[in-house]
């Protein structure tokens, strides 16, 4: 290869030297050819490596580069035009391939490790949040120290790599005059933007078909599997734009018939407090097949259990869960891999925080890690909170393993709560439950793990059990105190998703893979999506038979409990929930026990499905048609 090179320069030079030889034509043809095949030779192993990294299995790129009806080698000319194009902004053959490879290496192992720990691939909005794992690298460290030393190391051996490919490049690949960069980018660019154009998943292209490329933007993890990491990352950044649904209009909006609208009124009684606690990766290990523990880890959760939450994400996500628990929208009409703290809200969005400000509350947020995570600093002021009680703003909290405990957080709201006379709306999101879980994470703790798992598998499930333990005894302490006020309290305890435990799920039976699919069949999604839910009241008690229901109809539940009707969150939301009790972007669980799944890829959406998305569009990126009829101020009743 090495050979290779010094032919390419050598003719290179002789076709910039200005010379003329009889033989000039001949060179610069042979010149071109050598050049063209370098670059196929280096965008196909380039190809091939980002794949087997990206899928973790040599056999599935190997079949993916075999499969002539896989876009693999779409992608190989893809990354020429590319490199092509890269090199003469560079200004020196195949320069830019060094940039470009080590860019698309470190992506595609990050794209494995996201799929292997979240069950996502890697998507082009992911990173809009990459200084938050970087902030999780400490958790990670004292976890996981041989993990981190190995991350660190393969840091240091991308960038001596890095360091050592510049230096090649600038000294062995020869400089480009004008002439050979300007024909570079007349080749390269209108192939570049011809792809871009035929990109547009939203649309019918018949090249794009010739190509191979089949978009299949409702099952992301069939998109990589058969477009490949490259051209399935390329697919998803349009996705980071919401467009209007066909039928969206002032008049679709005023044509949502909802027969128990009612209008937006407080009852005369006097108003409660309410607190909601998003209990991080609140799960009940009991579930794990073959585990025995010698004491129950959630007597509390066990004993005033409402029903389910149906987690719209799988060991992570938390914000995808708070954004529908918080607005009553639902995560089921925004792209896959989408994010709408990051993306979206940027401006007033409707929230049952807004509703209980509006209505005289002292409304809080409380999480206590950093305020910039998930970008929720930002997110709570529009979502109408008075104050958000961060890492930044409470004092130092007491840990119980390596993370703020759930108990020192309650210490927390319990004393804000004190200093409030007008009554108050809590949304807490904890802390100490978030993984990796660790043998040595709790070493006090009492719970013994015993069953047919290896003892790596029980040691994490012991962990991750201790946590939860201590997540249900602060909702025992919080229903005590409640219990001990004069004003009603209302609560809320949920989990946001189920844990990341990995191997423990293959281990015990749970699951056959790591992580939960989001294309399951409906049985396998309900056991791999609910997360246990408390519903209670300090003077009316535990509402039961609840059901398992999407995190979005918590403010229905929420507001029927304190009494209060309103147009979106218990007229619209309860004549919703009155015939679907899950809306996931996979599958529709209807009240009556039956199932939809793939609905979304159906012609015609149920019309108060369709109506809900046109609702939930208006008030995030439309223009506020639905703002008077369903979100309007409430006023007591007479």
């Amino acid at each position: 290869m090495s050979q290779f090179f010094d032919n390419v320069k050598t003719d290179h030079s002789s076709a910039q030297s200005g010379l003329t030889y009889p033989s000039q034509s001949s060179a610069t043809v042979k010149h071109i050819a050598r050049v063209a095949l370098c670059s196929l030779i280096i965008s196909t192993l380039l190809v091939f490596c980002i794949e087997w990294l990206a899928r973790g299995s040599f056999s599935q790129t190997v079949a993916f580069f075999t499969n002539w009806q896989q876009p693999s080698w779409t992608t190989v000319f893809l990354l020429a035009f590319t490199i092509t194009a890269g090199d003469a902004l560079l200004g020196r053959t195949f320069f830019s391939a060094v940039f470009i490879g080590i860019a698309g290496l470190i992506s595609g192992a990050v794209a494995y490790q996201k799929s292997l720990y979240l069950g996502d691939p890697l998507y082009p909005s992911d990173f809009l949040y990459a200084r938050q794992i970087v902030d999780l690298l400490p958790l990670l460290v004292r976890d996981r120290p041989l993990s981190a030393l190995l991350i660190a190391a393969c840091i240091v051996v991308l960038a001596i790599a890095f360091i050592m490919a510049v230096f090649y490049g600038r000294t062995k690949f020869k400089a480009l005059n004008i002439n050979a960069r300007i024909w570079r980018l007349i080749i390269a660019l209108p192939a570049l933007c011809w792809f871009g154009y035929i990109s547009d998943f939203a649309t019918y292209s018949w090249s794009r078909d010739k190509l191979k490329i089949a978009p299949m933007m409702w099952d992301q993890t069939a998109n990589y599997q058969h477009n490949g990491f490259a051209i399935a990352f390329i697919l998803n950044i349009p996705m980071a734009k919401v467009f209007a649904p066909e039928s969206y209009s002032a008049g679709a909006i005023n044509n949502i018939e909802v027969n128990r609208i009612s209008g937006a009124a407080l009852n005369n009684r006097q108003q409660p407090d309410i607190i909601v606690v998003m209990s991080e990766s609140f799960w009940d290990p009991t579930r794990l097949p073959g585990v025995n523990f010698n004491t129950d880890p959630i007597p509390t959760v066990r004993k005033f259990q409402s029903g389910h939450v149906f987690s719209p994400e799988f060991g992570g996500m938390t914000a995808n869960v708070e954004f529908e628990a918080l607005t009553g929208f639902s995560k089921a009409f925004l792209p896959t891999g989408s994010i709408p703290y990051q993306q979206y809200i940027r401006g007033p969005v409707p929230s049952l925080a807004s509703f209980f400000k509006e209505q005289g509350y002292a409304t809080r947020a409380v999480h206590p890690f950093r305020a910039f995570f998930w970008n929720r600093g930002n997110v709570y002021q529009h979502l109408g909170f008075d104050a958000f009680m961060s890492e930044e703003t409470m004092p130092e909290l007491e840990k119980s393993g390596t993370l703020a405990s759930d108990d020192a957080m309650v210490s927390q709201m319990i004393e804000e709560a004190e200093n409030i006379e007008q009554p108050f709306f809590f949304f807490a999101v904890s802390l100490q439950g978030h993984g990796p879980y660790a043998a040595s994470r709790y070493p006090d703790s009492k719970l013994e793990v015993t069953g047919h798992a290896p003892e790596h598998a029980r040691e994490a499930i012991k962990a991750f059990a201790q946590g939860a333990s201590e997540a249900d005894a602060s909702l025992l302490r919080l229903m005590k105190w409640a219990k001990s006020r004069e004003r009603e309290t209302i609560l809320v305890f949920f989990g946001d998703h189920l844990p990341p435990l990995g191997p423990a799920y293959v281990d015990t039976g749970f699951m056959t893979a790591r992580v939960a699919s989001r294309t399951a069949p409906a049985a396998d999604m309900a056991r791999e999506h609910e997360t246990p839910l408390v519903l209670w009241s300090s003077k009316s008690g535990i509402q039961r038979e609840t059901g398992t229901i999407s995190p979005a109809f918590l403010p229905l539940h929420i507001l029927n409990m304190a009494g209060v009707s309103h147009p979106f969150y218990t007229d619209f939301l309860g004549a919703l929930h009155d015939q679907y009790a899950v809306i996931d972007n996979h599958v529709l669980f209807a009240t009556d026990g039956a199932t939809q799944e793939n609905w979304q890829r159906e012609a015609e959406w149920p019309k108060l499905v369709r109506d809900y998305q046109l609702i939930q569009y208006d008030q995030m990126f439309g223009q506020d048609y639905a703002g008077e009829r369903f979100f309007r101020k409430a006023v007591p009743q007479s």
